[in-house]
């Protein structure tokens, strides 16, 4: 014996039916597609203590390196890391850490370390590491 749907069945189909099928689907209208990404190079590195311990929430700057200005400041994390989105290349940067204010629990004073220069090609990734010293 078959049983007749009921009318409240039917909406709630019908209802779903409607709300799982996209606007632009039901207009005939092709999907919004999502604006492309510029490209971009990633200068991704860490930043390491004169023990070679990787160092939280030390400043890292970057500047361009015919440039005097420096166009980035971002801090290491929690695993000493830090990661810039910069224009894809030909171009070199020079990445430095800031220490001024930061007072270790030994009771050292830190010093920074060497600038690193990071040459860019293209849309690339370029690892590095800072290392500090007392």
């Amino acid at each position: 014996m078959l049983r007749r749907p009921t009318i409240g069945a039917v909406a709630v189909f019908v209802l779903a039916l409607a709300v799982s099928i996209p606007p632009c689907a039901q207009a005939g209208e092709k999907p919004k597609e999502k604006p492309k990404e510029k490209p971009y190079a990633l200068i991704y590195g860490t930043v390491w203590d004169p023990d070679n311990h990787a160092i939280y929430g030390i400043k890292v700057k970057i500047r361009r390196a015919d440039e005097k200005k420096v166009r980035w400041e971002l801090y290491s994390n929690h695993s000493g890391e830090f990661a810039q989105r910069v224009p894809p290349g030909p171009a070199d940067y020079v990445v430095f850490a800031d220490v001024k204010g930061v007072k270790p629990s030994n009771g050292k004073h830190l010093q920074t370390g060497t600038e690193v220069t990071v040459h860019i090609d293209g849309d690339e990734r370029q690892d590095i590491g800072l290392h500090l010293t007392w």
